[in-house]
């Protein structure tokens, strides 16, 4: 078999033609109130023309406070509507799975851009976040799963909730950010509390049908080690989720915490008790080698990031060949241009140290 080869069966029913999921990428290319441009309609679709067999949009904010960098995805509005069926419609029509991520910034919502404070479950001095109040974190908790049913409408196989990389789901599952009294905050099942009202107010909108996962950093921001596997096994354990999307940075490293050293961080996850639940991890997986290093460890799929924006036909090139090696950085803008990004996402690319060329 080659590498990445194999179908992969979700418990909702669903199947993924092959092992290779695409990253919810930032791009920067959508219009300014969250409609979908044509910029980020060809990037997409150029992804799932180029064999990816699960082909996840950028994270889409589900309040217009919740907006997390200029030119995002919205779908906390149904004046979105359209451009998402579109691109629904678009990226199934190359037999890849087609989903959404859902996100709310939370303290990490520029004030700039959102024209207000940005909110938090606490008060932050650092970002000038406040704090929100319970009737905030239910219409929240609403919205999350307004934009799953938007979703659902327009077409797209399923979602994934975005409890990763220090935004506001992250933010409630933080001992170090979230300092609340109430229901929401306190031990680790008052601050998981949101997440998996969340999950469950999703799977009973939308049906027992629709694909759903939960993307979740082990790592940074104020969160534990121990707890995002606690909080991971429960979500495995409520029956409630299709996939884990852990996000570890570096697929390949040991924890960043002594006390967890014994083994490296992919492994703590590929040994949780998963049952039917599909594990994917993301960080650092660029070579057709680093794909099978991943996948022999029990790991069930990959998801790719730069080297998806590199290669828009990446897992048809390693699935061509088993020693497939991306190309070498830094890239010409002319290349990332060929590759589907317009000219504000190789911009945005500049800012990635040593990815393009000058």
């Amino acid at each position: 078999m080659q590498v990445g080869e194999g179908k992969i069966q979700f418990p909702c029913g669903l199947a993924m033609k092959n092992r290779f999921m695409l990253a919810p990428l930032t791009n920067c290319q959508s219009h300014p109130d969250g409609r979908l441009s044509d910029a980020e309609f060809r990037w997409l679709t150029m992804r799932a023309e180029g064999g990816f067999g699960l082909t996840m949009t950028c994270a889409a904010h589900v309040q217009q406070i919740g907006q997390g960098f200029p030119g995002q995805l919205g779908i906390f509005s149904d004046v979105h509507l359209d451009g998402h069926k579109r691109l629904a419609t678009a990226i199934k029509a190359e037999n890849s799975v087609a989903v959404t991520q859902l996100h709310h910034a939370g303290m990490r919502s520029p004030k700039d851009l959102i024209g207000e404070a940005p909110v938090c479950p606490s008060a932050d001095s650092e970002t000038g976040a406040r704090a929100m109040t319970l009737a905030e974190v239910e219409a929240l908790r609403d919205d999350f799963v307004a934009a799953a049913v938007r979703a659902q409408q327009a077409g797209y196989d399923g979602v994934e909730i975005h409890g990763a990389h220090g935004y506001i789901l992250c933010q409630f599952l933080s001992s170090a950010y979230n300092r609340r009294d109430d229901q929401y905050g306190g031990s680790l099942d008052n601050r998981s509390r949101l997440l998996l009202e969340i999950v469950n107010g999703v799977r009973q909108a939308c049906g027992d049908r629709f694909l759903l996962g939960v993307r979740l950093s082990p790592e940074r921001f104020g969160i534990e080690l121990a707890e995002s596997l606690q909080v991971s096994q429960g979500l495995i354990d409520s029956g409630l989720v299709d996939f884990l999307d852990i996000s570890l940075w570096n697929s390949f490293k040991l924890p960043e915490e002594e006390a967890h050293q014994e083994k490296g961080l992919m492994q703590h996850f590929a040994q949780l008790q998963r049952g039917q639940v599909k594990l994917t991890v993301a960080g650092k997986i660029t070579t057709a080698e680093d794909v099978e290093k991943v996948l022999s460890a029990d790991v069930d799929f990959v998801t790719i990031g730069r080297a998806g924006i590199l290669h828009h036909d990446y897992p048809k090139q390693v699935l061509a060949n088993s020693s497939f090696v991306p190309a070498t950085l830094p890239v010409s803008r002319a290349h990332l241009e060929q590759e589907g990004l317009s000219p504000k996402f190789v911009e945005y690319m500049k800012g990635w140290k040593g990815f393009v060329a000058d």
